[in-house]
C-alpha cells in the first residue's frame, strides 16, 4: 500500500471536502483518502497493481481542483 499526501489548491468548502473523498475513494485500489482543508492537501492510500497516482490526481483536477 502506497500512501502520499497531495497538495490541492481550489478547495474552500465541505463539498469540495466530500467531492473529492467520494470520487477518489471510489476509485478501485485506494483504500483511504482524507481532506485537510486548512492545509490544502489530499492524504491518500491506494494499491499501485490497481490504480496509479496519475489516475488519482486526474479525478481530483476533473472537479476543477488543480494538484501542485
Amino acid at each position: 500500500m502506497n500512501k502520499m499526501t497531495l497538495n490541492v489548491q481550489g478547495m474552500s468548502c465541505d463539498h469540495c471536502v466530500h467531492s473529492i473523498e467520494g470520487n477518489v475513494g471510489d476509485l478501485n485500489g485506494v483504500n483511504h483518502v482524507k481532506v485537510h482543508l486548512s492545509d490544502e492537501n489530499v492524504e491518500v492510500s491506494f494499491d499501485p497493481s490497481k490504480v496509479d497516482l496519475k489516475e488519482i490526481t486526474e479525478v481530483i483536477e476533473e472537479q476543477g481542483y488543480e494538484v501542485a
